[in-house]
């Protein structure tokens, strides 16, 4: 009797490491990290006509952690803007390298950096580790917001080191139908309040009795003004009023 394909594949040893092609043409440890990948907490993040925002399920219910500590939106830059889901301890690895860049080209060329070679740097490093010998992949999603002079713009890579830009995108658990809401509910002509409210109802829809308002935050940057502003649980139901 044949044996099943996954079973074949553990006995060959196609799956110990990142850098071996099973017969199939897969890479399973990228995969498998992939598969860690929508275990994460969810993301949605958007362009709008004013300005872009990503608005975060931390998933921290414990009450015993402070929950500024324990943050999904990361800032890379005053303009730009990350969110995460996965191992969020690999993630932090890759957001740091994005900060460094960020304000090395500051420094270089005396101006802001633009969002898409953030998720360049980002992407360039996960693409790597699915190369190379002795480490693993980065388990992790990013999402990249920013404003790209007046412009904002929405960035994900995978764990593979493909990026795409997106004018809404989900990351993260049961992302499949957050996208699949977003295609039925976006348009281009959105304000951030308007957006924001939206990804909320989505992921209310979506959670059902397991929403917590608490447990998400909101980051947002506005063509004016270009710096991010980040709000959390009930500050979020206020603003989209």
């Amino acid at each position: 009797m044949d044996m099943p394909t996954d079973i074949q594949h553990q006995a060959m040893g196609y799956d110990r490491t990142a850098t071996m092609f099973s017969p199939e043409g897969h890479l399973l440890q990228v995969e498998y990290a992939e598969k860690a990948v929508r275990l994460g907490s969810a993301s949605i993040g958007m362009q709008c006509a004013n300005g872009v925002f990503i608005l975060a399920d931390k998933r921290i219910v414990d009450k015993l952690i402070v929950q500024k500590s324990a943050n999904k939106i990361f800032e890379v830059d005053s303009h730009v803007i990350a969110s995460v889901t996965g191992i969020v301890s690999d993630a932090k690895v890759l957001v740091e390298r994005a900060q460094v860049l960020s304000q090395q080209h500051r420094i270089t060329y005396d101006s802001p950096i633009e969002p898409e070679l953030v998720i360049k740097e980002v992407a360039g490093v996960q693409q790597q580790f699915t190369q190379y010998g002795g480490a693993r992949p980065f388990g992790v999603f990013i999402m990249v917001a920013g404003i790209n002079g007046k412009k904002p713009e929405l960035y994900t890579s995978s764990v593979t080191g493909n990026y795409f830009a997106y004018k809404a995108n989900a990351i993260g658990e049961d992302d499949e139908k957050l996208r699949e809401m977003l295609r039925e509910k976006y348009k281009e002509d959105l304000m951030i309040k308007k957006g924001a409210k939206i990804a909320l109802d989505i992921f209310k829809e979506v959670q059902g009795k397991k929403f917590d308002i608490n447990r998400f935050e909101l980051g947002y940057i506005s063509n004016e003004d270009l710096k991010l502003k980040k709000i959390e649980g009930e500050e979020i139901q206020e603003f989209v009023r």
